[in-house]
């Protein structure tokens, strides 16, 4: 993974960690129910993003160099099971 994906990659994960860690103060606190909801979705949405940058670049790096390197088999294996995670 190149290191301008890496830097952005552990950007949004601080970013994440910081709404899990408002989240959960959130939570302490009592606050309103719709509140913590949407503080979750924001936490969901973060994380998509995430996976989604991660999935481009395996797309793109990973998966064409196994299919150049004959290894089609194995390539549709991985892109398969991503996107069956994805459904989830």
């Amino acid at each position: 993974m190149e290191n301008q994906n890496t830097k952005n990659l552990l950007r949004r994960l601080s970013i994440v960690e910081g709404q899990i860690r408002g989240l959960r103060e959130l939570i302490a606190s009592g606050a309103y129910c719709i509140d913590v909801i949407t503080q979750t979705s924001a936490v969901k949405q973060a994380l998509s993003g995430v996976e989604d940058i991660l999935l481009e670049n395996h797309l793109s790096t990973c998966a064409v160099n196994q299919i150049k390197k004959g290894r089609e088999d194995k390539a549709v294996e991985e892109i398969i099971k991503v996107y069956k995670l994805k459904r989830r």
